[in-house]
Protein backbone atom coordinates (compact mmCIF):
# COMPACT_ATOMS: atom_id res chain seq x y z
CA UNK A 1 0.00 0.00 0.00
CA UNK A 2 1.31 3.08 -0.94
CA UNK A 3 1.67 6.18 1.66
CA UNK A 4 -0.24 8.99 1.62
CA UNK A 5 1.21 12.43 1.87
CA UNK A 6 -0.72 13.11 5.07
CA UNK A 7 0.56 10.15 6.42
CA UNK A 8 3.95 10.74 5.11
CA UNK A 9 3.67 14.28 6.86
CA UNK A 10 2.37 12.59 10.23
CA UNK A 11 5.14 9.76 10.19
CA UNK A 12 7.97 12.88 9.59
CA UNK A 13 6.28 15.02 12.94
CA UNK A 14 6.37 12.16 15.01
CA UNK A 15 9.61 11.14 14.21
CA UNK A 16 11.05 14.89 14.70
CA UNK A 17 9.47 14.62 17.81
CA UNK A 18 10.52 11.26 18.93
CA UNK A 19 14.37 12.85 18.10
CA UNK A 20 14.08 15.93 20.24
CA UNK A 21 12.44 14.19 22.96
CA UNK A 22 15.61 12.17 22.80
CA UNK A 23 18.67 14.56 21.68
CA UNK A 24 17.67 17.86 24.31
CA UNK A 25 18.23 15.87 27.41
CA UNK A 26 22.02 14.65 25.77
CA UNK A 27 22.20 18.22 24.45
CA UNK A 28 21.83 19.76 27.95
CA UNK A 29 24.01 16.88 29.60
CA UNK A 30 26.75 17.63 27.22
CA UNK A 31 26.95 21.75 27.47
CA UNK A 32 26.35 20.99 31.35
CA UNK A 33 29.75 19.53 31.48
CA UNK A 34 30.97 22.43 29.12
CA UNK A 35 30.38 24.87 31.77
CA UNK A 36 31.58 25.83 34.78
CA UNK A 37 30.03 25.33 37.79
CA UNK A 38 28.56 28.64 38.21
CA UNK A 39 27.40 29.09 34.80
CA UNK A 40 25.95 25.49 35.83
CA UNK A 41 23.54 27.34 38.95
CA UNK A 42 22.82 30.58 37.13
CA UNK A 43 20.30 30.86 34.57
CA UNK A 44 20.13 27.94 32.25
CA UNK A 45 21.15 28.81 28.82
CA UNK A 46 21.88 26.99 25.62
CA UNK A 47 24.91 27.46 24.78
CA UNK A 48 27.82 28.03 27.41
CA UNK A 49 29.47 30.73 27.36
CA UNK A 50 32.86 29.88 28.67
CA UNK A 51 33.34 26.56 27.37
CA UNK A 52 35.94 24.10 29.29
CA UNK A 53 36.50 20.39 29.85
CA UNK A 54 37.63 21.46 33.45
CA UNK A 55 34.39 18.78 35.18
CA UNK A 56 35.93 16.10 32.68
CA UNK A 57 39.10 16.30 34.65
CA UNK A 58 38.07 17.46 38.30
CA UNK A 59 35.22 14.55 38.12
CA UNK A 60 37.62 11.99 38.64
CA UNK A 61 38.98 13.29 42.05
CA UNK A 62 35.83 14.74 43.63
CA UNK A 63 34.80 10.99 43.87
CA UNK A 64 36.65 7.60 43.43
CA UNK A 65 35.38 7.57 40.01
CA UNK A 66 37.59 5.25 38.64
CA UNK A 67 37.10 2.83 41.55
CA UNK A 68 33.34 2.92 40.75
CA UNK A 69 33.68 2.38 37.33
CA UNK A 70 35.72 -1.10 37.66
CA UNK A 71 33.28 -2.44 40.22
CA UNK A 72 30.37 -1.83 38.27
CA UNK A 73 32.32 -3.28 34.72
CA UNK A 74 33.22 -6.57 37.39
CA UNK A 75 29.69 -7.10 38.74
CA UNK A 76 27.90 -6.15 35.92
CA UNK A 77 29.69 -8.49 33.75
CA UNK A 78 29.93 -11.59 35.81
CA UNK A 79 26.64 -10.96 37.09
CA UNK A 80 25.41 -11.60 33.35
CA UNK A 81 27.98 -14.08 32.48
CA UNK A 82 26.75 -16.32 35.29
CA UNK A 83 23.12 -15.68 34.70
CA UNK A 84 23.13 -16.26 30.61
CA UNK A 85 25.41 -19.93 31.46
CA UNK A 86 22.93 -21.25 34.19
CA UNK A 87 19.80 -19.99 32.02
CA UNK A 88 21.08 -21.97 28.93
CA UNK A 89 21.05 -25.26 30.74
CA UNK A 90 18.13 -24.74 32.59
CA UNK A 91 16.07 -23.23 29.99
CA UNK A 92 17.59 -26.07 27.42
CA UNK A 93 16.25 -29.26 29.94
CA UNK A 94 13.13 -27.10 30.63
CA UNK A 95 12.42 -26.71 26.55
CA UNK A 96 13.62 -30.14 25.18
CA UNK A 97 12.84 -32.57 27.83
CA UNK A 98 9.45 -33.37 30.11
CA UNK A 99 10.41 -34.34 33.59
CA UNK A 100 8.37 -34.25 36.99
CA UNK A 101 7.80 -30.89 38.54
CA UNK A 102 8.21 -29.11 35.02
CA UNK A 103 5.70 -27.22 35.96
CA UNK A 104 6.05 -26.04 39.70
CA UNK A 105 9.52 -25.19 38.19
CA UNK A 106 8.13 -23.08 35.56
CA UNK A 107 5.23 -21.41 37.62
CA UNK A 108 8.16 -20.72 40.43
CA UNK A 109 10.51 -19.11 38.11
CA UNK A 110 8.15 -16.67 36.72
CA UNK A 111 6.35 -16.24 40.03
CA UNK A 112 9.74 -14.33 41.26
CA UNK A 113 8.98 -11.65 38.95
CA UNK A 114 5.66 -10.45 40.87
CA UNK A 115 7.35 -9.53 43.77
CA UNK A 116 9.36 -6.04 44.04
CA UNK A 117 13.00 -6.20 44.63
CA UNK A 118 12.70 -4.38 48.12
CA UNK A 119 10.83 -7.69 49.57
CA UNK A 120 14.13 -9.48 49.45
CA UNK A 121 16.90 -6.76 50.58
CA UNK A 122 16.25 -7.26 54.20
CA UNK A 123 16.40 -10.96 53.97
CA UNK A 124 19.64 -10.83 51.84
CA UNK A 125 21.12 -8.71 54.11
CA UNK A 126 20.26 -10.69 57.57
CA UNK A 127 21.37 -14.07 55.62
CA UNK A 128 24.85 -12.28 54.17
CA UNK A 129 25.71 -10.47 58.01
CA UNK A 130 25.01 -14.10 59.70
CA UNK A 131 26.66 -15.96 57.01
CA UNK A 132 29.90 -13.87 57.58
CA UNK A 133 30.23 -13.99 61.60
CA UNK A 134 29.82 -17.39 61.83
CA UNK A 135 31.73 -18.66 58.38
CA UNK A 136 33.72 -15.99 58.04
CA UNK A 137 33.08 -15.58 54.09
CA UNK A 138 32.24 -11.86 53.73
CA UNK A 139 29.30 -11.35 51.29
CA UNK A 140 28.17 -8.00 52.63
CA UNK A 141 29.58 -5.07 51.27
CA UNK A 142 31.67 -7.58 48.42
CA UNK A 143 31.74 -7.53 44.83
CA UNK A 144 30.82 -11.54 44.85
CA UNK A 145 27.78 -10.86 47.46
CA UNK A 146 26.66 -8.30 44.94
CA UNK A 147 26.74 -10.60 42.12
CA UNK A 148 24.66 -13.30 43.91
CA UNK A 149 22.40 -10.71 45.00
CA UNK A 150 21.84 -9.51 41.14
CA UNK A 151 21.97 -13.43 39.67
CA UNK A 152 18.53 -13.50 42.45
CA UNK A 153 16.64 -11.48 40.37
CA UNK A 154 18.07 -11.64 36.55
CA UNK A 155 18.20 -15.53 36.52
CA UNK A 156 14.81 -16.24 36.75
CA UNK A 157 14.11 -13.76 33.94
CA UNK A 158 16.54 -15.23 31.85
CA UNK A 159 15.60 -18.53 32.29
CA UNK A 160 11.89 -17.46 31.06
CA UNK A 161 13.49 -15.72 28.40
CA UNK A 162 15.56 -18.61 26.90
CA UNK A 163 12.74 -20.91 27.39
CA UNK A 164 10.90 -19.47 24.64
CA UNK A 165 13.15 -18.86 22.42
CA UNK A 166 14.54 -22.29 22.41
CA UNK A 167 11.06 -23.10 21.68
CA UNK A 168 10.95 -21.60 18.81
CA UNK A 169 13.88 -23.32 17.52
CA UNK A 170 12.30 -26.49 15.38
CA UNK A 171 12.89 -29.88 16.98
CA UNK A 172 13.75 -31.09 13.71
CA UNK A 173 17.33 -30.10 14.51
CA UNK A 174 17.81 -31.95 17.88
CA UNK A 175 16.34 -35.26 15.69
CA UNK A 176 19.11 -34.64 13.32
CA UNK A 177 21.38 -34.14 15.31
CA UNK A 178 20.36 -37.20 17.22
CA UNK A 179 20.29 -39.35 13.99
CA UNK A 180 24.66 -38.51 13.74
CA UNK A 181 24.85 -39.43 17.06
CA UNK A 182 25.19 -36.15 18.99
CA UNK A 183 24.28 -36.82 22.78
CA UNK A 184 22.40 -34.02 24.86
CA UNK A 185 25.19 -31.71 25.29
CA UNK A 186 26.52 -32.16 22.02
CA UNK A 187 22.95 -30.82 20.29
CA UNK A 188 23.25 -28.25 23.06
CA UNK A 189 26.57 -26.54 21.99
CA UNK A 190 26.68 -27.52 18.46
CA UNK A 191 22.71 -26.72 17.21
CA UNK A 192 20.91 -24.81 19.95
CA UNK A 193 23.42 -22.56 20.93
CA UNK A 194 24.19 -21.08 17.37
CA UNK A 195 20.69 -20.97 16.49
CA UNK A 196 19.63 -18.99 19.43
CA UNK A 197 22.78 -16.62 19.37
CA UNK A 198 20.27 -13.37 18.97
CA UNK A 199 18.20 -14.66 21.99
CA UNK A 200 21.32 -15.01 24.02
CA UNK A 201 22.60 -11.98 23.55
CA UNK A 202 19.16 -9.76 24.15
CA UNK A 203 19.13 -11.86 27.62
CA UNK A 204 22.92 -11.21 28.28
CA UNK A 205 22.50 -7.06 27.37
CA UNK A 206 19.18 -7.43 30.01
CA UNK A 207 21.24 -9.39 32.71
CA UNK A 208 23.70 -6.72 32.47
CA UNK A 209 21.78 -3.28 32.12
CA UNK A 210 19.73 -4.64 35.38
CA UNK A 211 23.01 -5.31 37.13
CA UNK A 212 24.58 -1.73 35.69
CA UNK A 213 21.68 0.88 36.75
CA UNK A 214 20.51 -0.92 40.11
CA UNK A 215 20.48 1.46 42.83
CA UNK A 216 18.56 -0.34 45.80
CA UNK A 217 20.68 -3.19 46.56
CA UNK A 218 23.60 -1.38 45.83
CA UNK A 219 22.87 1.45 47.99
CA UNK A 220 22.69 -0.83 50.99
CA UNK A 221 24.92 -4.38 49.88
CA UNK A 222 28.15 -1.62 49.20
CA UNK A 223 30.57 0.61 51.17
CA UNK A 224 33.16 2.60 50.00
CA UNK A 225 35.37 0.20 48.41
CA UNK A 226 32.50 -1.71 47.22
CA UNK A 227 30.34 0.87 45.58
CA UNK A 228 29.24 1.19 42.10
CA UNK A 229 28.59 3.96 39.84
CA UNK A 230 24.91 3.93 40.25
CA UNK A 231 25.50 4.88 43.85
CA UNK A 232 28.94 6.55 43.42
CA UNK A 233 27.21 9.20 41.38
CA UNK A 234 25.41 10.25 44.46
CA UNK A 235 28.71 11.45 45.53
CA UNK A 236 29.09 14.86 43.59
CA UNK A 237 26.06 16.15 46.00
CA UNK A 238 27.45 17.20 49.21
CA UNK A 239 26.14 19.19 51.93
CA UNK A 240 27.02 22.32 50.85
CA UNK A 241 27.20 21.96 47.43
CA UNK A 242 26.35 20.06 44.08
CA UNK A 243 28.81 19.63 41.74
CA UNK A 244 26.17 19.43 38.30
CA UNK A 245 29.17 19.86 36.05
CA UNK A 246 31.04 17.10 37.37
CA UNK A 247 27.78 15.19 37.67
CA UNK A 248 26.37 15.20 33.79
CA UNK A 249 30.30 15.15 32.69
CA UNK A 250 30.95 11.79 34.46
CA UNK A 251 27.24 10.53 33.09
CA UNK A 252 28.47 11.24 29.78
CA UNK A 253 31.27 8.70 30.74
CA UNK A 254 30.10 6.01 32.37
CA UNK A 255 27.52 5.69 29.59
CA UNK A 256 30.13 4.64 27.29
CA UNK A 257 30.46 0.99 28.05
CA UNK A 258 26.62 0.64 27.61
CA UNK A 259 26.78 2.76 24.11
CA UNK A 260 29.57 0.97 22.76
CA UNK A 261 28.31 -2.59 23.60
CA UNK A 262 24.92 -1.65 21.94
CA UNK A 263 26.40 -0.55 18.93
CA UNK A 264 28.95 -3.77 18.58
CA UNK A 265 25.59 -6.13 19.44
CA UNK A 266 23.36 -4.29 17.35
CA UNK A 267 23.60 -6.30 14.71
CA UNK A 268 22.48 -9.57 16.82
CA UNK A 269 19.41 -7.44 17.33
CA UNK A 270 18.77 -7.05 14.10
CA UNK A 271 19.30 -10.78 13.32
CA UNK A 272 16.69 -11.65 16.54
CA UNK A 273 14.07 -9.32 15.26
CA UNK A 274 14.20 -11.00 11.65
CA UNK A 275 14.00 -14.34 13.05
CA UNK A 276 11.25 -13.17 15.48
CA UNK A 277 9.16 -11.75 12.20
CA UNK A 278 10.12 -14.44 9.70
CA UNK A 279 8.78 -17.21 12.82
Amino acid sequence: MRETAGERWARRVVLTLLTLFVVTPLYVMVTSAAKPLRDVQSGFTWWPSRPTLQAFVDMWSTVPLASYLVNSLVVSTVAALFSVTIAVFAAFAVSRYRFRGRGLFTMTVLSTQMFPGILFLLPLFLIYVNLGNATGVQLYASRTGLIITYLTFSLPFSIWMLVGYFDSIPRGLDEAAQVDGAGPLRTLFQVILPAAVPGIVAVTVYAFMTAWGEVLFASVMTNEGSRTLAVGLQGYSTQFNVYWNQIMAASLVVSVPVVAGFLALQRYFVAGLTAGAVK
